[in-house]
């Protein structure tokens, strides 16, 4: 079966924003962590599949006899701090942004089904269009929904535990903690190495750390989910990676 990955990317800007964004001879790069947390059991099996884990509710088997099966979802928040990068000229470096929402069912056509965009009220615009630029990159397809939105991002990172808010909590959460992991070496991290992150051609591996809650309050479709999957990760993406053989990019040695 071939790999979410290799099918379709988040997509954080439409095909035609971020073809115009990327647009050849832009000189960027980015290397940065996610605080990462969905409604999938651990692991996400997003990352090897084209349809998310299946859920039940209240009903039950009663909802599974009468449409033929659970429903299927990945409700998701992704808390992103940049540790260095940079995008023609203007500096990324600490700049936060954050991005919720559902995968959808079926994401094998390579279309999901909404995002909510939302940067840290700190940035400039300048940051934002460069952040905005390169997910373009790192996720592109299309969505149902798409908004942006601006807030206050608390983000803190931590070996045992990490987590960061939205708006002080009122707005989006996310809580991981590895307390309920079962180690073979208590001091050591769980980690999945080899395997991709979106568009990103490079990453420090999938540190599993499962959420204490993640959750959406506000807008019309909130969610709240505990102890579900959840990692840290740490990604690395630039414009040399798509650059053509023939035509280096602008600034290669």
């Amino acid at each position: 079966m071939r790999t979410l990955v290799a099918l379709l990317v988040i997509a954080l800007a439409t095909p035609a924003l971020a073809a115009e964004k990327s647009a050849k001879g832009d000189n960027w790069s980015m290397n940065a962590t996610v605080i990462e947390a969905c409604s999938c059991p651990m692991f996400c099996q997003c990352y090897f599949n084209a349809e998310p884990a299946g859920h039940g509710d209240m009903h039950g088997d009663m909802k599974g006899m009468e449409h033929g099966g659970s429903e299927h979802y990945c409700k998701f928040n992704n808390a992103y701090k940049v540790n260095k990068g940079s995008y023609n000229g203007t500096k990324l470096d600490g700049a936060k942004f954050w991005m919720y929402g559902d995968l959808g069912g079926d994401f094998s056509q390579g279309k999901m089904d909404w995002v909510v965009v939302t940067f840290d009220k700190s940035l400039s615009q300048a940051q934002r269009d460069g952040i905005t630029a390169i997910a373009g990159k790192l996720f592109p397809v299309s969505w149902n929904s798409m908004k942006t939105a601006e807030g206050d991002i608390d983000w803190v990172l931590g070996k045992e535990e990490s987590y960061a808010t939205l708006d002080g909590g009122k707005t989006a959460e996310v809580r991981l903690s590895s307390a309920t992991l079962n180690k073979n070496t208590k001091s050591s991290p769980i980690v999945i190495q080899n395997l991709k992150y979106w568009g990103a051609p490079r990453n420090d591996g999938f540190v599993m750390m499962p959420n204490i809650v993640e959750a959406v309050r506000t807008g019309d479709n909130p969610f709240e989910y505990k102890g579900s999957n959840g990692f840290l990760l740490t990604l690395d993406i630039s414009s040399k990676d798509f650059a053509s053989p023939s035509a280096p990019s602008k600034g290669s040695d």
